[in-house]
Protein backbone atom coordinates (compact mmCIF):
# COMPACT_ATOMS: atom_id res chain seq x y z
CA UNK A 1 0.00 0.00 0.00
CA UNK A 2 1.32 3.44 -0.91
CA UNK A 3 0.85 6.55 1.19
CA UNK A 4 -1.65 9.18 0.07
CA UNK A 5 1.09 11.46 -1.22
CA UNK A 6 2.78 8.61 -3.16
CA UNK A 7 6.15 8.95 -1.38
CA UNK A 8 6.50 5.32 -0.35
CA UNK A 9 4.76 2.52 1.46
CA UNK A 10 2.55 3.34 4.38
CA UNK A 11 4.20 1.77 7.44
CA UNK A 12 2.20 -0.26 9.89
CA UNK A 13 2.65 -0.75 13.62
CA UNK A 14 4.83 -3.86 13.33
CA UNK A 15 7.16 -2.31 10.76
CA UNK A 16 7.71 0.75 12.94
CA UNK A 17 8.21 -1.20 16.19
CA UNK A 18 10.64 -3.55 14.44
CA UNK A 19 12.96 -0.55 13.99
CA UNK A 20 13.55 -0.49 17.75
CA UNK A 21 14.88 -4.04 17.57
CA UNK A 22 17.14 -3.52 14.57
CA UNK A 23 20.79 -2.98 15.42
CA UNK A 24 22.10 -1.04 12.45
CA UNK A 25 25.84 -0.52 12.11
CA UNK A 26 26.72 2.28 14.46
CA UNK A 27 29.30 4.87 13.50
CA UNK A 28 32.70 4.95 15.15
CA UNK A 29 34.73 8.06 15.79
CA UNK A 30 38.47 8.26 16.20
CA UNK A 31 39.36 9.80 19.55
CA UNK A 32 43.17 10.05 19.55
CA UNK A 33 43.25 11.71 22.97
CA UNK A 34 41.57 8.61 24.40
CA UNK A 35 43.83 6.24 22.47
CA UNK A 36 41.34 4.68 20.05
CA UNK A 37 37.87 4.82 18.59
CA UNK A 38 34.44 4.95 20.19
CA UNK A 39 31.11 3.75 18.86
CA UNK A 40 28.35 6.34 19.23
CA UNK A 41 24.62 5.92 18.80
CA UNK A 42 21.84 8.47 18.94
CA UNK A 43 19.35 8.52 21.75
CA UNK A 44 16.06 6.69 21.48
CA UNK A 45 12.89 8.66 22.18
CA UNK A 46 12.86 7.38 25.74
CA UNK A 47 16.58 8.05 26.11
CA UNK A 48 16.15 11.62 24.90
CA UNK A 49 13.34 12.21 27.40
CA UNK A 50 15.51 10.79 30.19
CA UNK A 51 18.49 12.91 29.13
CA UNK A 52 16.39 16.08 28.98
CA UNK A 53 14.91 15.28 32.40
CA UNK A 54 18.45 14.89 33.78
CA UNK A 55 19.17 18.49 32.77
CA UNK A 56 16.38 19.81 35.00
CA UNK A 57 16.02 19.91 38.75
CA UNK A 58 12.74 20.49 40.60
CA UNK A 59 12.58 22.78 43.63
CA UNK A 60 9.38 23.89 45.31
CA UNK A 61 7.30 22.67 42.39
CA UNK A 62 9.35 24.55 39.77
CA UNK A 63 11.77 23.20 37.18
CA UNK A 64 15.19 24.83 36.95
CA UNK A 65 17.89 24.14 34.35
CA UNK A 66 20.64 21.91 35.75
CA UNK A 67 23.26 21.43 33.08
CA UNK A 68 26.06 20.35 35.39
CA UNK A 69 27.95 17.64 33.50
CA UNK A 70 25.44 17.83 30.63
CA UNK A 71 28.08 16.70 28.14
CA UNK A 72 29.18 13.76 30.25
CA UNK A 73 25.54 12.74 30.83
CA UNK A 74 24.93 12.54 27.08
CA UNK A 75 28.23 10.80 26.30
CA UNK A 76 27.47 8.20 28.98
CA UNK A 77 24.17 7.42 27.26
CA UNK A 78 25.49 7.39 23.69
CA UNK A 79 28.93 5.72 23.71
CA UNK A 80 28.19 2.03 23.23
CA UNK A 81 29.92 -1.30 22.80
CA UNK A 82 29.68 -3.66 19.83
CA UNK A 83 26.33 -4.88 21.13
CA UNK A 84 24.87 -1.36 20.96
CA UNK A 85 24.51 -1.14 24.73
CA UNK A 86 25.97 1.83 26.66
CA UNK A 87 29.49 1.29 28.00
CA UNK A 88 28.86 3.63 30.92
CA UNK A 89 26.32 3.90 33.68
CA UNK A 90 25.03 7.15 35.09
CA UNK A 91 27.36 6.51 38.03
CA UNK A 92 30.24 7.09 35.57
CA UNK A 93 29.08 10.60 34.63
CA UNK A 94 31.28 12.42 37.14
CA UNK A 95 34.40 10.53 36.03
CA UNK A 96 33.58 11.22 32.36
CA UNK A 97 33.17 14.89 33.23
CA UNK A 98 36.73 14.91 34.53
CA UNK A 99 38.11 13.98 31.08
CA UNK A 100 39.67 16.55 28.76
CA UNK A 101 36.92 19.05 27.94
CA UNK A 102 37.90 19.53 24.31
CA UNK A 103 37.79 15.81 23.58
CA UNK A 104 34.64 15.22 25.60
CA UNK A 105 33.00 18.06 23.68
CA UNK A 106 33.89 16.45 20.32
CA UNK A 107 32.25 13.17 21.33
CA UNK A 108 29.27 15.11 22.76
CA UNK A 109 28.83 16.93 19.44
CA UNK A 110 28.64 13.58 17.60
CA UNK A 111 26.10 12.29 20.15
CA UNK A 112 24.08 15.50 19.79
CA UNK A 113 24.01 15.18 15.99
CA UNK A 114 23.06 11.50 16.02
CA UNK A 115 20.33 12.20 18.59
CA UNK A 116 18.87 15.07 16.62
CA UNK A 117 19.68 17.51 19.42
CA UNK A 118 20.83 21.05 18.74
CA UNK A 119 22.04 23.92 20.88
CA UNK A 120 18.66 25.52 20.15
CA UNK A 121 16.94 22.45 21.65
CA UNK A 122 18.97 22.84 24.82
CA UNK A 123 18.19 26.56 24.99
CA UNK A 124 14.51 25.83 24.42
CA UNK A 125 14.54 23.22 27.16
CA UNK A 126 16.00 25.73 29.58
CA UNK A 127 13.70 28.49 28.32
CA UNK A 128 10.53 26.41 28.55
CA UNK A 129 11.01 25.46 32.16
CA UNK A 130 8.54 27.05 34.53
CA UNK A 131 11.45 28.68 36.34
CA UNK A 132 12.67 30.38 33.20
CA UNK A 133 9.17 31.49 32.29
CA UNK A 134 8.75 33.06 35.71
CA UNK A 135 12.18 34.66 35.59
CA UNK A 136 13.77 32.16 37.99
CA UNK A 137 16.70 31.49 35.69
CA UNK A 138 18.59 33.55 33.16
CA UNK A 139 20.73 30.78 31.75
CA UNK A 140 20.02 29.83 28.18
CA UNK A 141 22.67 27.42 27.02
CA UNK A 142 24.44 24.37 28.39
CA UNK A 143 27.74 26.23 28.27
CA UNK A 144 26.67 29.22 30.33
CA UNK A 145 24.55 27.10 32.64
CA UNK A 146 27.42 24.71 33.25
CA UNK A 147 29.71 27.64 34.07
CA UNK A 148 27.15 29.06 36.46
CA UNK A 149 26.59 25.64 37.99
CA UNK A 150 30.30 25.04 38.46
CA UNK A 151 30.68 28.39 40.20
CA UNK A 152 27.74 27.85 42.51
CA UNK A 153 27.86 25.95 45.74
CA UNK A 154 24.71 23.95 45.09
CA UNK A 155 24.96 20.27 44.40
CA UNK A 156 22.57 18.65 41.96
CA UNK A 157 21.03 15.22 42.41
CA UNK A 158 22.73 12.30 40.64
CA UNK A 159 22.08 11.90 36.92
CA UNK A 160 18.99 9.93 36.11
Amino acid sequence: MTSANGEGPLLGRDAILRLAQDRATLPTRDVPAWGGVVRVRGLTGTGRDEYEASTMVWRNGKAYPDTENARAKLVARCVVGDDGEPLFTQQDVHALGELDGLTLNKVWEVAMELSGLTEADMEELAGNSSAAQSGGSTSGSPVTSARQSASSSRKSPPAS
